[in-house]
């Protein structure tokens, strides 16, 4: 380590898509503020798992690939001599990736769990393809995208050192004030998922039906042909962090979904984030461990039915729905920025070299 910059090496899903996806979009922030605070990165990214067939070489960290496990064998030096490797989660043969970097690696090995409920309800099932328990316990740090109890859950049966929080960001320079006409009372940004169906459902779908007169949109990909939306509602079927901006400062509000098995944990998609950042005022289906990034009601708005968005929408006074906006805006600024989680990241990685370095001394005294 070179006077407290960082050697990283990360091995994830994706970096290069052409297309945004949930890793992508929350490594890339992220990686952009650890190389302009000067540490060294490298990303390994599994070929197959999304297009890359048009990228260009980022600026912020040097971008390699491999097709399976046996080609990682060339980036072992690379492995071996890091400060830090990061696993992601969702990685193909993850598992046995994450079995070969703790064998070999010096410095601290980490795994990035983008979302943590899914991941511990597949480790309990046995279906998990990315994490075993005798891997989970190989970890020196358990970095995880979700907040709330079931961090503590983690740390006190899998006995991982450490498990911090490490939510996904905004880079505030992509989100410039609007002072265009809103285009839409209410917006949702996200691909197509199971789990949050019946909410977009009772949501966006039924209030929309409820009041044709309102404006809303829905923007994502992968959304079964046969659900039935009203006409008021828009439909983008691709969206990409380039307009998302754009699409939230044409809105009034933003709907943030946070989906039915994620009811003791949130996991901050990057979503709640844009949208803040963009100066919209959001609305949230309830989940207890919101509370814990923002204030209900003052810098959020929790709907649970049709008539909660409805009266949102149709009730709050334009004053109060920009004071909303400008709450939010702030707290995300103040707390969620690409900067931020690189200082958070740091600080996590220095705790666990000290512990360590504390470990490894108590194994040597121990054999004397």
């Amino acid at each position: 380590m070179r006077s407290g910059l960082l050697r990283i090496v990360i091995l994830g899903p994706s970096l290069a898509s052409t297309s945004d996806n949930d890793y992508a979009t929350i490594f890339r922030p992220l990686l952009r503020a650890l190389a302009a605070r000067g540490h060294d990165i490298l990303f390994l990214e599994r070929t197959g798992e999304f297009a890359t067939t048009a990228f260009n070489q980022p600026d912020y960290c040097r971008l390699e690939f491999y097709d399976g496990l046996k080609r990682l064998e060339r980036f072992r030096d690379k492995i071996i001599t890091a400060d830090v490797v990061i696993v992601s989660s969702h990685l193909s043969e993850g598992s046995a990736v994450a079995q070969f970097v703790q064998k070999i690696a010096r410095g601290v090995v980490a795994f990035y769990d983008l979302d943590t409920p899914t991941t511990l309800e597949q480790l309990e099932a046995g279906t998990c393809t990315y994490l075993t328990y005798p891997v989970v316990r190989g970890y020196d740090l358990y970095l995880s995208a979700t907040d709330g109890p079931i961090l503590r859950q983690i740390k006190s049966k899998y006995e991982v050192p450490f498990v911090r929080q490490l939510h996904c960001s905004v880079e505030p320079e992509a989100f410039v004030a609007s002072q265009r006409p809103f285009r839409w009372d209410l917006s949702f940004v996200g691909d197509y998922s199971a789990d949050r169906h019946s909410v977009l459902q009772r949501l966006i779908i039924e209030p929309a039906r409820r009041a044709p007169h309102l404006r809303l949109a829905v923007a994502g990909a992968h959304y079964p042909s046969d659900i039935d939306w009203p006409g008021n509602v828009e439909r983008f079927a691709h969206v990409t962090s380039d307009n998302t901006p754009e699409i939230y400062a044409a809105s009034r509000f933003a709907l943030n979904i946070s989906g039915e098995t994620n009811r003791t944990a949130f996991v901050a998609t990057a979503s709640i984030f844009a949208a803040a950042a963009a100066g919209t005022a959001v609305i949230a289906d309830p989940c207890p461990s919101l509370a814990s990034l923002f204030k209900p009601d003052r810098e959020i708005l929790i709907a649970t039915r049709p008539e909660d968005v409805l009266a949102f929408l149709l009730s709050i006074p334009e004053s109060r729905r920009r004071r909303l906006a400008q709450a939010v805006r702030r707290r995300v600024l103040a707390h969620h920025t690409a900067d931020r989680r690189a200082h958070e990241f740091q600080n996590y990685i220095a705790e666990a070299m000290q512990f360590r370095q504390q470990r490894e001394v108590a194994g040597l005294s121990a054999t004397r």
